[in-house]
């Protein structure tokens, strides 16, 4: 597993890292269009919480952003997790998984009592291993298979 650290994001610097991960992933690589990917959710003053994952272990934001996620309210007491995303070259190096402990450390701290997510369907056996259940049929999303996840936590 790669040395990672966890950042909430709360200053401009850490959330310009959380976008540009997004970007790689999202936009770039998936060829989501770039007006799907950022919504009101992402504005300074939303009340969204952004995670970064960084490579290696200082107390800083000095390494390279390698993973990104966020959370949101959706209705009283759910949890909706979103843009969860990590750079191909540490996919399979535990990134993800700190990234979601991380959210669902948050999402308990702010009283939530479960979690929802849409998961593109290729990556729904990760979600699976991390006790999520999958509900409903696959839809498409920005163009993606995706099919609704929960979890209580």
């Amino acid at each position: 597993m790669t040395d990672v650290r966890i950042m909430g994001v709360d200053e401009a610097v850490t959330r310009a890292d959380a976008f540009d991960v997004r970007q790689t992933v999202f936009v770039e690589e998936q060829g989501v269009d770039e007006n799907l990917e950022y919504d009101v959710h992402d504005e300074p003053d939303a009340s969204a919480d952004h995670f970064v994952a960084y490579d290696g272990d200082s107390e800083d934001a000095t390494g390279e952003p390698i993973g990104a996620a966020r959370l949101r309210e959706s209705d009283p007491g759910i949890g909706k997790v979103e843009r969860v995303a990590v750079l191909e070259s540490h996919r399979e190096d535990g990134v993800g998984r700190a990234l979601m402990e991380k959210v669902e450390t948050r999402a308990r701290e702010r009283g939530l009592d479960s979690l929802k997510l849409h998961s593109q369907t290729r990556a729904a056996p990760f979600y699976d291993l991390l006790g999520y259940d999958r509900h409903g049929e696959e839809f498409e999303e920005a163009g993606i298979p995706h099919v609704e996840m929960r979890k209580s936590v």
